[in-house]
């Protein structure tokens, strides 16, 4: 995939996506997926190539997203959807619920935990759905919905990743 740098893109690290798409190797034939910080859409354009049935890209900024609509085109992947919008107005809007859900925000603006309850309080997330979350490690990922589990919690460097999986009963 080619991509243009953009202000604030930190593409997850090669070795970071290896781990979490081994944790994730059994979750994303045939379901559905939003990568709701989307930039580089490395977390979405592969979960495409492992089968997801459906992902959604959201990313704001305009030159990205034509970046990312070019990359599908090319890989002439039509599972994937592209979302030019903030993620809050995405997730202001009706709901679709996801099984497998990324988020990974620019870790300047703080708001992994705010989308984490956006997706749980506002119904975007299946029963069982699996949840990934990248955030800065000297910063302390708390607050999250307490139906979520850790189910796979690993630090590479200055980047902290957790797998949650929520439990819908609880």
């Amino acid at each position: 995939m080619l991509f243009d740098d953009a202000p604030g893109l930190r593409p997850t690290p090669a070795r970071v996506r290896e781990t979490l798409f081994n944790w994730l190797h059994y979750d994303l034939l045939g379901h559905r997926c939003l990568d709701l910080y989307a930039g580089s859409g490395a977390l979405g354009f592969e979960a495409a190539s492992r089968g997801a049935k459906q992902v959604v890209l959201v990313e704001q900024n305009p030159t990205v997203c034509r970046c990312l609509k070019s990359n599908a085109d090319k890989l002439a992947a039509t599972q994937i959807q592209i979302v030019q919008t903030d993620a809050f107005r995405y997730l202001a809007g009706n709901a679709e619920p996801f099984d497998v859900v990324f988020i990974d925000p620019p870790f300047s603006l703080g708001v992994a935990a705010q989308s984490c309850h956006w997706l749980e309080d506002k119904g975007w997330l299946s029963p069982h759905a699996k949840i990934y979350v990248e955030s800065a490690s000297n910063v302390p990922l708390t607050d999250l919905p307490t139906n979520w589990q850790v189910l796979k919690s690993k630090v590479a460097g200055e980047v902290a990743y957790q797998l949650f999986g929520r439990n819908e009963g609880a």
